[in-house]
């Protein structure tokens, strides 16, 4: 493997060194000299461009002789436009860019208000829009974040369609906050987002900001392991349409229409998309029928912008949530097995899927009150409603609430049938900022917040029972309602103390109150009332040691309360405590004429953090439980270079230490004939944290293969690879019990060209897993005592080996 990997690399370095093409690097920066990272560099007459780094540098490459017109582009300033003249005695040029600030920040002020900018001493990434255009084939969204620092992407279906998910530095989804525009869109009560419900969103995604560890104040749950802020898609000036298609391993196809009508004269715009996507997934009846859609309309005035977006997602996923056991994964075909659907008898029940529809309205208001100050206000509200469907046999009439059918001796205790799980549910709410800036630039300040409610139903249908007796058509055999209200308020400052320090403050306090239906201490069902408050300190100082160099520290505390679960499933005297996180982070960053570096030293302490250890509760639920301690502590390095015009290298690669302080695990006990006996307890210190590798690393080698001379034509080769360490699956540290070490290699190989009947069009294919590594990247496991023998019964979910993915993309 080595080997044909060293051959791959020569391959592309003499392709690389034999080509020489006109460059333009340089740095975009504000009046103060700050890089600007993620702004636009793009040569009109081309369709050649680039977007800034983190340091602010950019690289534009195979620039041919011509004169030509380079427009540089960032949110809240002007827009500069620079003649270029390229001649062949000059082969590379630096031209810096220093940007003006916008008389008006119209669209980015609601994201600006919960992300970090150059000024805030955080770790942070940012995925631009020509990140998204590279990436963009049909996979979900964690797929595309997958590459980013401390990263790891999971998908139950193994194909990175369907049920997919994202942990950042060993947190798990529920704990990565994500908004849209800086709305929130966690699940209220399982602070999850399931990107299953968004298929294709990221076609209408302008950039993307990931903050690691807690980062700034933002709305919605609190960020223990990430947040991730998504934009959409900006008012373009002129009017557009596009049409993209793709297709792969998998019986795997997407299709995409989109339109825009441009900024029309009233100051009116509109754009829209309409994307499907199916797959039968790399395991066994692991579909996903996905279909999506997305409307902006906007009203831009000269200080001012109202703007209606409107997107909706609707997924039918047949389920492969179960895993397979160890055994199997070393055969082809038994690691695709998937055992859902297989509790009716014959052939696997066909509809043991998941039905669900979410709708997203929002209204959002910009204006410019004067030149210091702006205003942003914005309303959201989303609809929600499906269910999952199961075939369940053998099931106790008892279970389900009802009495056993007696025909004259005869009584049927039990009975096949096939239920529905069902949510239905509305969250709405408001959000709002309001941002100042000196007349100086020394001071930034910010004072925003947001008050949201979720109004969520629960419950089951049983809509078809072998035995069915006197039972009513839909029968409801569980109900319940709760009502989840959240209120946030914070303020940032940005402060100036000199030309080279800066120092950051925020502030915030956020308030839940969560009813709903619990158990009291009899066990019995009752609705409890639950309130919270939390204050979220944050500050740190950001120093310049040189012309492009920068070094910053930070300390927040974050706080973020149980889930569903940990309340539902325990009374007000047993429900668990919130989580409190420290999060300090120490930073270096570095940028030159061909590349630039970062370095970032986090340590996140934990108390209460809240994990399984195999407990139950009062009514045999095996329930999450606070323990004192624990921490992470990790080291990411980030790195750029460009070898050549033609080459470029980049990476990420982190080390940590994941540990729990102490804590007791609890395993049920049987005999030999599998009687339960009652759990026995064992003393933990110093154990790994579930799902935390200690080595993630990313690279990736760019190669610009083929260049028409005129400018309208380029082919770019990509080659890009992932380690992650062993992970052990719970927090025993048991070597019994653990995902082992894996690596994969994509290759990405795009061209795009000037059609005579088009804007641009643009063809790829996408190798992933080009080794064809048999290898899993999520599990979980049931340790428990057998007839006096520690026993683990363990799911894996393997991921495809081999696959691929070819489209298209034709915008006019």
């Amino acid at each position: 493997m080595f080997k044909s990997f060293t051959l791959l690399l020569s391959f592309l370095w003499m392709v690389t060194i034999s080509m020489a093409q006109s460059t333009i690097r340089g740095q975009v920066s504000d009046q103060q000299g700050r890089p600007l990272p993620g702004a636009s560099v793009f040569i009109r007459e081309l369709a050649l461009g680039d977007a800034t780094g983190n340091d602010g540098n950019y690289t534009i490459r195979n620039i041919p002789t011509g004169t030509w017109t380079m427009v540089i582009s960032y949110v809240g300033f002007e827009d500069t436009r620079i003649p270029l003249t390229i001649t062949p005695t000059l082969p590379a040029q630096t031209i810096d860019v220093t940007l003006q600030p916008a008389s008006l920040s119209i669209e980015p002020l609601i994201v600006r208000a919960t992300r970090a900018t150059e000024r805030t001493p955080m770790s942070f990434s940012i995925i631009s829009k020509t990140d998204i255009d590279n990436n963009n084939i049909g996979l979900d969204a964690p797929y595309l974040f997958r590459w980013t620092p401390s990263a790891v992407e999971t998908s139950d279906a193994g194909a990175g369609i369907g049920y997919t998910g994202i942990r950042i530095r060993g947190s798990d989804p529920t704990r990565i906050n994500v908004t849209i525009n800086g709305i929130p869109l966690n699940d209220a009560e399982s602070q999850i987002v399931y990107w299953v419900n968004m298929p294709d969103f990221i076609s209408s995604t302008d950039n993307v900001q990931i903050q690691r560890g807690v980062g700034a104040s933002t709305n919605g749950p609190g960020a223990f392991g990430a947040s991730i802020n998504l934009q959409t898609s900006q008012t373009k000036t002129d009017p557009f349409a596009s049409i993209a298609l793709s297709g792969g391993s998998f019986n795997t196809f997407r299709r995409n229409v989109s339109f825009g009508s441009g900024r029309l004269g009233s100051g009116f715009s509109i754009e829209g998309r309409l994307s499907q996507i199916n797959s039968d997934g790399y395991i066994d009846r692991a579909s996903a029928d996905l279909q999506s859609w997305f409307v902006s309309a906007g009203w831009t005035k000269e200080k001012s912008l109202l703007k209606l977006n409107v997107f909706s997602g609707k997924e039918r996923t047949y389920q492969a949530w179960y895993g397979v056991p160890a055994e199997n994964l070393k055969d082809p075909v038994l690691r695709r097995f998937n055992p859902a659907g297989t509790e009716k008898p014959g052939e696997p029940y066909a509809d043991e899927a998941d039905n669900y529809q979410q709708t997203h309205y929002q209204l959002i208001y910009n204006v410019q009150l004067n030149n210091q100050w702006n205003l942003n206000l914005a309303g959201h509200y989303t609809r929600g409603m499906g269910y999952y469907e199961q075939y369940k046999a053998n099931q106790l009439f008892s279970s389900y609430g009802l009495a056993p059918i007696v025909t004259g001796q005869d009584t049927v205790n039990r009975t096949d049938l096939i239920r529905q799980l069902w949510l239905d549910n509305h969250f709405y709410g408001g959000v709002f900022s309001l941002q100042y800036q000196s007349k100086d630039q020394r001071l930034e300040s910010i004072l925003g917040g947001a008050l949201s409610r979720y109004d969520g139903d629960h419950f089951g249908e049983i809509i078809w029972a072998q035995f069915a007796g006197n039972m009513e058509k839909n029968f409801r055999f569980y109900d319940n309602n709760a009502v989840k209200t959240d209120v946030n308020v914070y303020n940032k400052w940005n402060y100036r103390l000199s030309e080279k320090l800066d120092a950051y403050l925020d502030l915030q306090f956020r308030s839940i109150r969560y009813r709903f239906l619990g158990y009291n201490i009899l066990l019995e069902q009752v609705t409890q009332d639950a309130r919270l408050a939390f204050f979220n300190p944050k500050f740190g100082f950001q120093y310049k040691t040189g012309a492009n160099t920068q070094a910053y520290a930070s300390f927040a505390v974050g706080n973020r309360e149980p889930n569903r679960n940990d309340f539902t499933e325990n009374t007000p005297d047993t429900r668990p405590s919130p989580e409190r996180l420290y999060n300090t982070e120490i930073g270096y960053r570095a940028a030159g004429t061909k590349g630039a570096w970062s370095v970032n030293a986090y340590h996140m302490y934990y108390r209460n953090q809240l994990v399984l250890n195999g407990q139950i509760n009062q009514v045999g639920e095996y329930v999450r439980i606070n323990v004192d301690k624990s921490y992470r502590m990790g080291l990411e390095m980030m790195g750029r270079v460009s070898v050549t015009d033609a080459l470029q290298v980049q990476g990420n690669y982190t080390i940590s230490r994941n540990r729990v302080n102490a804590f007791t695990e609890y395993l049920d006990t049987y005999d030999a004939d599998f009687n339960w006996l009652g759990q026995a307890a064992v003393a933990r210190r110093g154990t790994v944290l579930a799902f935390s590798p200690a080595h993630i690393a990313n690279a990736e080698i760019d190669v610009r293969v083929w260049k028409k001379a005129n400018g309208t034509g380029k082919l770019n080769a990509t080659l890009m690879g992932k380690y992650v360490s062993r992970q052990f699956i719970d927090n025993s540290s048991e070597l019994n019990n653990i995902i082992p070490a894996y690596t994969y290699q994509d290759l990405r190989i795009r061209y795009v060209c000037k059609p005579r009947f088009g804007r641009e069009l643009a063809l790829q294919l996408l190798v992933q897993n080009i080794l064809n590594t048999q290898f899993v990247s999520n599990a979980w496991s049931y340790r428990y005592l057998f007839d006096g023998s520690t026993t683990v019964d363990q799911g894996f979910f393997p991921q495809a080996g081999r696959n691929y993915m070819a489209g298209f993309q034709l915008n006019f």
